[in-house]
């Protein structure tokens, strides 16, 4: 009679509830999302389509219009609004993956796992971080199209910013997303609160001669905060008559 085979059990971890652990489940869910990220190509590609618009469309049209200065093109200006509305639009809608585990119940097997509630956030934020930046990374792919240069100091300036950027927004939407219940939900909170910081951040058009009521309104915006630095760094590595920086470059006072 032949003997059974032997079959390897696999060791198990039991979880602790240390630090270690914390630190392991945020790299679970970091990890988590970026596989969600990269298996759903429809949504790199639709994520990127109105960006692209914005920029070779809108600001195209724009640039018929406004003239910064002889031989200055208005989308540079644009350039990194857009790359700010990229990171704006995938970090937020990186958020609302909180909001598909709370409905389809996989929230409820995280919160019971052996691991504290600040890992499992933090490791929403960082993954979510890392894919809205990955998406403006493929917009900065789109910079010499608009003049700006491919300098490394410059890229490597941008991408610093937009991490911190991404990491910022992300955390905003977790914070409104862990009190939506349902999907559905979700488009008031895109109407309400992420349009309104994209065109009031300077984006789109210069902090300049605005009234006071709306200069007030882009003061409070706290993505005016992450396209000035943007623009700052942009406009620091193109070479444009000091009137045009002046008029354009005009920053948060």
């Amino acid at each position: 009679m032949a003997a059974a085979p032997t079959v390897e059990i696999v060791p198990v971890r039991v979880a602790s509830g240390s630090f270690e652990d914390d630190l392991r489940a945020v790299r679970v869910v970091w990890k988590r999302e970026l596989i969600r990220f990269s298996r759903n190509r429809l949504r790199i590609a639709t994520s990127l389509a109105q960006p692209v618009l914005f920029l070779f469309v809108l600001g195209t049209g724009l640039s018929r219009l406004i003239h910064g200065g002889a031989g200055f093109d208005f989308r540079t200006f644009m350039f990194p609004g857009v790359v700010a509305m990229t990171i704006l639009f995938t970090a937020i809608f990186s958020a609302v993956s909180i909001v598909w585990d709370r409905e389809f119940g996989f929230l409820r097997e995280m919160l019971v796992a052996p691991a504290r509630r600040w890992a499992i956030m933090l490791g929403k934020a960082a993954g979510g971080a890392t894919v809205a930046t990955l998406q403006g990374l493929i917009m900065l792919l789109l910079a010499g199209l608009v003049h700006v240069p491919y300098s490394p100091a410059l890229i490597i300036t941008l991408l610093l910013e937009m991490a911190l950027t991404a990491f910022m927004l992300t955390s905003f939407g977790l914070m409104l997303a862990s009190r939506i219940q349902q999907v559905e939900s979700f488009q008031v909170v895109i109407q309400f609160f992420v349009l309104p910081m994209f065109f009031l951040s300077g984006a789109v058009f210069p902090l300049r001669n605005l009234p006071g009521w709306l200069l007030t309104l882009t003061k409070i915006d706290p993505l005016s905060y992450a396209v000035d630095p943007l623009r700052r760094a942009v406009f620091s590595h193109i070479d444009n008559p000091q009137a045009v920086k002046r008029t354009l470059n005009t920053g948060m006072r």
